[in-house]
């Protein structure tokens, strides 16, 4: 009877040392449901074996937790991951994911957007406790972030209690810190490594297929124990905004006491592929060389039929009449333009073409720019909009004078710009400076335009692409504000609604891109960095020594804080300017973007710096520097691309 209770203890023992075993180690090579992970909201396992976090569904969160809790105390752990930021748009994408410590899996009163799917607006007071590490592609000030592409370790609040921007030190390389792109759409590799004896959290990034690095990216002190239960759950967490973003996680190991099992890429499943598939080449070469003369010879036909017999045909409704002289008859700008003629081209841009024109009748030069209807909005309230803005009447306005509509085509006439834009002059190397004295006109006759749109006319006009390229230059050389086909209008003393991001990157408030609401501030945040371009001729971002990205207002406000504010004013204009106002104007630039809307003047409050020469304060010692996302893309307004220095860069 002993020897057989001895073999039964013995028997149980080995059963708990494997139950252990398989409690302090896990590995998933992809995803499969299967895998019995605890998910809500959006997080779903796909087909192919993607744990996705988030959809392009906006102002939701999504949570994925290891099915069981885990004994954490007095313990320390490796965990390995990898995972894909995929945005719709080239370098911009909603806010980021988080690799999450907690003693529960209920996150029902957390927020979405900044929040990351792990607190709320009271933040650091949370009823359990949470450890996070943030991988976040969003700037927040009210977090204190350091920058919109950075790794933090969070402790019961989204304030990290230590940040880096996002990169690894290259041990190929002798240890060289190479940055990263958190939102780059290729998958990377994360270890977080906790050391209880010595209390402390490593963080390592890395690009997929490169080694661990030997240095951690992040190493912060924590005492587990004090912050956390015996028992805790370890998963991801993530949330949207309002840019359409997936965020994904492709494989992830554990292990106590030892480094995580690595990962076998071969084995982790494939991210799905952004946009259009690329047709076949039978499509591309066989098909085309079998059909390509029947076609040609039908498709010219009926082409030559149908332009024939609608080669001046518009689309008219009964709605319309109540527009009047403001619709144009297609005959007289058909006619205008000589026929469209490239001859007649000033410009291409992302909405469609700007052509050149002379109406007969009244010998007036105008510029006609052909846009397709709006898929968004119902074309009678385009229309009316469009309409609306004509009405706009103010010296610093390029002038809409009115519209006309054919079959899927609108088509927009304005005034001619002798002059082109103001970027020609800015950043073209081969055209003559312009001098301070005309620079400052422009720059007060714009912001007249401002005061106009937000507070003068009889609805709140926000313009919502304010930039170099979208100030026009008449024949005078006066600054004209041209490009309504972002703007959006409101009653005065009504709340603007939430709306698509768009806009100009290095132009867009930071609010705008997290919260995408346009408001007048929005705009005076745009109107302080064109300030900037004009007195330093540079754009709002630049490259330097190579790749390396520069925002033009950190680098002015650097100037500011070391007492060299001179040293940034355009090279080609040096010893030609009044300093007491070059100085003004800076100054100005830091008011209209500053990061927090409620720091900024109006544009009253600006125009009258501007009229009266009055001092402006010093910088706020608390004015927070920052970065924002580079790169446009499809999903932002551009400037055209011009042909002509008269181009006039209106859109929609």
């Amino acid at each position: 009877m002993p020897s057989t209770l001895v073999s039964l203890l013995f028997l149980l023992l080995l059963i708990h040392v494997a139950w252990s075993a398989g409690e302090g180690q896990f590995i998933y090579q992809g995803f499969t449901s299967s895998a019995n992970l605890t998910l809500d909201d959006l997080a779903v396992v796909t087909p192919g074996g993607l744990l996705a976090l988030t959809n392009a569904t906006i102002q939701k969160k999504a949570h994925a937790f290891h099915p069981t809790p885990l004994h954490f105390l007095n313990k320390s752990f490796s965990t390995c991951f990898v995972f894909a930021i995929v945005s719709s748009y080239d370098g911009v994408s909603d806010h980021g994911l988080a690799f999450v410590f907690s003693p529960t899996t209920n996150f029902s009163a957390a927020k979405a957007g900044q929040y990351l799917g792990l607190l709320n607006a009271t933040n650091g007071t949370a009823s359990d406790h949470v450890l996070a590490v943030e991988l976040d592609t969003i700037m927040n000030p009210e977090f204190r972030d350091i920058n919109s592409n950075h790794v933090g370790v969070d402790v019961n609040s989204l304030i990290s209690e230590q940040a880096q921007p996002a990169g690894y030190y290259d041990d190929a390389a002798g240890g060289a810190l190479r940055e990263l792109e958190l939102n780059s759409r290729k998958p990377m590799q994360v270890w977080v490594d906790y050391d209880d004896n010595a209390r402390k959290l490593n963080v390592t990034l890395a690009p997929v297929k490169v080694p661990k690095p030997k240095r951690p990216l992040l190493s912060t002190p924590v005492n587990l124990s004090s912050i956390m239960a015996d028992k805790i759950y370890i998963g991801f967490s993530s949330a949207t905004g309002v840019v359409a973003t997936h965020h994904y996680v492709l494989g992830w190991s554990f292990s106590f006491d030892g480094p995580a099992p690595p990962l076998d890429f071969s084995k982790l499943p494939v991210l799905p592929r952004l946009g259009p598939k690329p047709r076949s080449k039978v499509l591309d070469v066989v098909l085309p060389l079998t059909t390509a003369l029947f076609v040609a010879a039908v498709l010219s036909a009926v082409f030559l039929i149908l332009w024939r017999r609608h080669r001046y045909a518009e689309v008219k409704e009964d709605w319309e009449d109540e527009f009047g002289p403001q619709r144009f008859v297609y005959k007289d700008i058909f006619h205008a333009t000589d026929g469209f003629k490239d001859r007649n081209l000033l410009g291409v841009g992302g909405f469609g073409k700007v052509y050149k024109g002379l109406l007969s009748a009244t010998n007036l030069e105008i510029a006609v720019k052909k846009v397709s209807h709006d898929s968004r909005q119902g074309v009678r309230e385009f229309v009316a909009e469009v309409v609306s803005i004509g009405r706009l009447q103010h010296r610093n306005l390029v002038q809409l004078l009115g519209y006309c509509r054919r079959k899927g085509e609108l088509l927009l006439v304005y005034e001619y710009m002798a002059n082109g834009s103001l970027d020609k002059y800015l950043h073209d190397q081969h055209t003559n400076a312009l001098p301070w004295q005309s620079r400052y006109q422009i720059i007060k006759g714009v912001a007249a335009s401002l005061v106009y749109l937000h507070e003068d006319w009889e609805q709140v006009v926000i313009h919502r692409d304010i930039k170099a390229s979208n100030v026009l230059l008449d024949s005078q050389m006066n600054g004209r504000l041209g490009d309504f086909g972002l703007a959006r209008l409101y009653d005065h003393g009504t709340d603007p609604q939430t709306t698509q991001v768009v806009g100009t990157m290095g132009y867009l408030a930071p609010e705008l891109v997290r919260m995408g609401k346009a408001t007048p501030l929005t705009d005076v945040f745009a109107f302080g960095v064109f300030l900037l371009e004009v007195v330093c001729g540079r754009r709002p971002i630049y490259h330097e020594d190579g790749d390396n990205r520069v925002m033009l207002v950190d680098w002015v406000v650097e100037h500011y804080r070391n007492g060299s504010i001179l040293d940034v004013v355009d090279p080609r204009i040096i010893g030609k300017y009044e300093t007491e106002e070059v100085t003004i104007v800076l100054k100005l630039g830091f008011m209209c973007a500053h990061p927090l809307p409620d720091e900024r003047p109006t544009m009253r409050r600006i125009i009258q710096y501007l009229i009266s020469n009055q001092p402006t304060p010093d910088l706020s010692p608390n004015y927070m520097s920052y970065g924002m996302v580079l790169m446009q893309n499809q999903g932002f307004d551009s400037y055209i691309i011009s042909s002509d220095p008269s181009v006039l860069s209106e859109g929609r």
